[in-house]
């Protein structure tokens, strides 16, 4: 059986060692265009920020081992053609047309299973002067090397990251932490991670990156990247500003690369990602196809979407793989789970965001609750910010969003619902849902079930609650005041700067002071994180008093998110 695969990064290696360990006569032929492959793509970013302190790092084995043409050889039997380029698919004669780039010289290889492990490429928004020296995407290990390379010799004292999706984040953090570049960040969309998480979250995110000395320039568009074809950039123009820079880093999205694919004939999808079944072949079945140049089923919305995660390419690898020796291996799908590392700050997703919910056709209804990763007696405790999404008819779970200096911590709670998103889980689930308890892991009413606990609350009716943004949008319109159930001292500061517009009786006092407030008057309450507030808001309304909303996350979330408030 001759198998060719064509790119060698993630997918391709994965399908070919999988084969060889299941049919050992198989003849596998691996082809690349670059001159390294099998390595860590999503490691680029701590490559750049000498986190990883050289290539070979994400080149190698968990041994150490470097993946070359030498170790696929004589460890894996795999050939690889590097510095090639797949050209033409001939589905009839069961021919790939390769050219080699050094040469120029094509041949056709024949095959009995073609595998298309093509990814994806860099989006290059059409801006004047983005072909300019000094200008460069992040997508292999040569852009990589020549970034590092230039910031290592002194060359670059300030940089424009276009783009505030994870790639865009992860470069601003590598240019401004390690190597002290002056780092703006231009991102068009109104909040960073667009794709990621809702408005509210990824304020957190863009607050936390102002305070590490990056300038995040949000709702802006760049218009040209101005420099000389000698001297490389000079500036970045945006429609707000001129951005002195030695350096622009293009992070504005990647495409699934089909035109292989599409031009042999095979079906492309809205996306332009290859369609392929569970099996993960594509309209022709003897040729399958996986990693960032496919289209996927979302799980949780029904569509077909790209999902560039090299976590799913790893997946997806051992599945064509155990197809193509004969096995029944299916890949359903996915929701979207997701992390990344903001300096010392952590953020994962899974499922959709409240605005991908409405796009789906959902009516959604959502909890932000702001509690201690750990027991909150136990010392490396830290607030962690934890958002659940629900259909508000159906119950069903969406999403779910946290934020939190402790990454194992955040990871750990968005893992637990994504592996119940592809069950359509009603809300219960999460209430009851057993995770492991120990203090210096967890609380024993853990952060995940009292999220949901509270988006219990918020369909059922009995908590009323207002995000973050439009409490302050509403507070600053003087639409509403606050009562803040925390004790005198906490509530002093805001008592000073706001007057009679900030009422504190603490929780231990309302039962017996609650006739003192305004029954007509807007009302929205406030605690350190949002429990107290909840039961001051069914106290009130045992007496009367209903026009109260609770402020989600409470102070909590407050202060992360409106820090000048």
């Amino acid at each position: 059986m001759k198998i060719l695969v064509v790119g060698a990064v993630a997918l391709g290696p994965k399908v070919a060692c999988r084969v060889k360990r299941l049919v050992a006569s198989a003849e596998i032929t691996m082809i690349e265009k670059e001159n390294r492959y099998s390595y860590g793509g999503c490691g680029i970013p701590y490559f750049v920020s000498g986190d990883v302190p050289n290539i070979e790092g994400l080149c190698s084995t968990s041994s150490h081992t470097v993946r070359d043409d030498v170790f696929f050889r004589k460890a894996k039997g795999i050939t690889i053609q590097s510095s090639t380029e797949a050209v033409h698919i001939d589905r009839k004669a069961k021919k790939l047309t390769v050219r080699d780039l050094n040469s120029g010289r094509t041949t056709d290889m024949p095959y009995d299973k073609l595998v298309l492990a093509t990814g994806a490429t860099p989006v290059v928004p059409p801006i004047p002067g983005a072909d300019l020296p000094g200008v460069s995407a992040v997508s292999n290990l040569e852009h990589a090397v020549n970034i590092k390379e230039k910031i290592a010799k002194g060359g670059v004292g300030k940089a424009v990251v276009i783009g505030g999706g994870a790639i865009g984040l992860e470069m601003a953090e590598a240019l401004a932490d390690m190597w002290e570049v002056d780092t703006t960040l231009v991102e068009m969309a109104d909040q960073l991670l667009p794709q990621a998480l809702g408005a509210d979250m990824s304020l957190l995110v863009r607050n936390h990156m102002v305070s590490k000395g990056v300038r995040v320039q949000l709702g802006d568009t760049v218009t040209q990247i101005v420099g000389d074809p000698q001297t490389g950039v000079s500036a970045v123009q945006t429609k707000r500003s001129l951005i002195p820079c030695d350096m622009v880093i293009l992070a504005v999205g990647v495409r699934p690369n089909s035109r292989l694919a599409a031009a042999a004939g095979l079906a492309t999808g809205r996306y332009g990602g290859i369609v392929v079944d569970d099996t993960l072949r594509t309209t022709d079945p003897d040729i399958y196809a996986g990693g960032d140049c496919i289209e996927m089923v979302h799980m949780v919305s029904g569509e077909r979407v790209p999902m560039p995660l090299g976590s799913l390419a790893n997946r997806q690898g051992r599945i064509i793989g155990t197809n193509i020796a004969g096995g029944h291996a299916r890949f359903e799908g996915t929701v979207g789970t997701f992390c990344i590392k903001v300096f010392d700050m952590s953020v994962a997703k899974a499922g959709l965001t409240v605005k991908q919910a409405c796009a789906a056709g959902f009516e959604p209804v959502h909890s932000v609750v702001s509690q201690s990763d750990r027991a909150h007696f136990y010392p490396t405790h830290a607030i962690m910010h934890l958002k659940l999404i629900a259909d508000r008819h159906t119950r069903r779970v969406l999403g779910v969003e946290a934020v939190g200096p402790n990454g194992d911590a955040v990871k750990a709670r968005v893992d637990a619902v994504a592996a119940l998103l592809p069950y359509q889980v009603d809300v219960s689930a999460i209430s009851n849902l057993e995770v492991a308890y120990a203090p210096p892991f967890a609380s024993a009413m853990d952060i995940v079930n009292n999220a949901a606990n509270a988006l219990d609350n918020i369909i059922m009716g009995y908590n009323t609650p207002i995000d973050v943004g439009a409490f302050v949008s509403d507070f600053n319109a003087r639409k509403t005041r606050v009562l803040d159930v925390r004790g005198q001292s906490e509530s002093k500061p805001f008592r000073e700067k706001y007057g009679e517009r900030w009422l504190n009786i603490p929780q231990s006092e309302l039962a017996e002071r609650w006739a003192e407030l305004p029954k007509e008057e807007a009302m929205c309450l406030i605690c350190d994180t949002g429990p107290r507030s909840y039961e001051a808001q069914l106290l009130l309304r045992a007496h009367g008093i209903a026009n109260t909303k609770n402020i989600q996350g409470g102070y909590g979330m407050l202060s992360k998110s409106n820090p000048d408030f």
